[in-house]
């Protein structure tokens, strides 16, 4: 089968198509013959050397954690899927197991490949309703979970302002529809016509530019999908007293760091907040939930998808098809 692949640590560019023969499912896993999956800032981390330390990646690595595709062999024990079935859902990598602390994690051979074999002890995975197509189920793993995470930490009453920090990446572009059909005035991050446009769009009232001294005052809730906890402060100073800041990522910041102690800080917890997959498939076949798709590629020019990912203008998910 092809693959994308790491052979060795390097730049994103350094990427490549390889073969490698058809991974098999062991007892309670299942073989799925993968449709589409997205490139997403675990892999290009992964394979830059940004978690050395953490854990040491063993060549060739294949990259990808949302996925969407059919099941073509079960595994021993498994019962919540058969042969034929279509699925979708988020696994990463099994090399990156030591980044989870979950007894049962949602693990994978890597799902940028033609077939890859998952774990079916987990939540993480579930039947793709019909009505969704391969390349928006596959955009709604990591990204879907963390919006909806999200989304249930902040409460959001009507007529609230909220500013989405991040708006144009993939949870970003989830969250604000969210935000706005719950009632908040959206307030987006963007730069260029392009983005501003999509973001109104999606439901925003409004859009301001990166840097923070164009940041509104008097917000009630940040909406933070990017930003680390130390740069958070100029941020926080947008709040109104007592407002809150959730966050997708880890970790916490402090009140020294967020240069005040009236603020309410809700820091998404993998292991605690996200949604069963199921749930989100649900949701998804309700039109509830969709994902922004910014360009879909063949695995052929993964090379295209990857430098998409990285551009500075992308809005949305990135897709690659098999």
């Amino acid at each position: 089968m092809k693959a994308l692949a790491a052979t060795s640590y390097g730049s994103a560019e350094e990427l490549k198509i390889i073969d490698l023969p058809r991974p098999r499912p062991e007892r309670g896993q299942i073989l799925v013959r993968i449709a589409a999956a997205t490139i997403n800032a675990t892999d290009i981390r992964a394979v830059t050397g940004g978690l050395r330390g953490v854990l040491d990646l063993q060549f060739p690595y294949v990259l990808g954690n949302d996925f969407s595709g059919t099941v073509i062999q079960v595994g021993d024990g498994v019962t919540a899927f058969a042969e034929g079935d279509e699925v979708f859902g988020q696994a990463l990598p099994r090399q990156l197991r030591p980044l989870l602390t979950s007894a049962h994690p949602s693990l994978s051979t890597g799902a940028l490949a033609e077939y890859a074999v998952f774990e079916t002890d987990t939540p993480m995975l579930a039947h793709r309703p019909a009505s969704v197509s391969h390349v928006h189920a596959a955009s709604l793993g990591i990204a879907g979970m963390a919006a909806c995470s999200l989304m249930r930490l902040a409460h959001i009453k009507p007529g609230e302002t909220a500013l989405v920090i991040g708006s144009t990446g993939g949870v970003g572009s989830i969250v604000v529809p969210l935000l706005a059909r719950a009632g908040a005035r959206v307030i987006a991050t963007a730069a260029g016509e392009r983005a501003v446009t999509i973001m109104r769009e999606l439901g925003a009232t409004d859009t301001v530019g990166y840097d923070s001294s164009e940041y509104p005052r008097d917000v009630d809730i940040i909406v933070n999908c990017v930003l680390p906890a130390g740069a958070v402060s100029a941020a926080a100073a947008t709040l109104r007293e007592g407002g809150r800041i959730v966050s997708t990522v880890p970790p916490t910041p402090t009140a020294e760091q967020l240069g005040r102690d009236d603020v309410a800080v809700n820091v998404v917890d993998w292991n605690v907040d996200y949604l069963p997959m199921s749930e989100l498939a649900d949701a998804a076949a309700r039109g509830e939930l969709t994902a922004t798709i910014e360009s879909v590629h063949p695995l052929s020019r993964a090379g295209d998808a990857v430098r998409d990912f990285l551009s500075n203008s992308t809005v949305g998910k990135v897709v690659v098809t098999m």
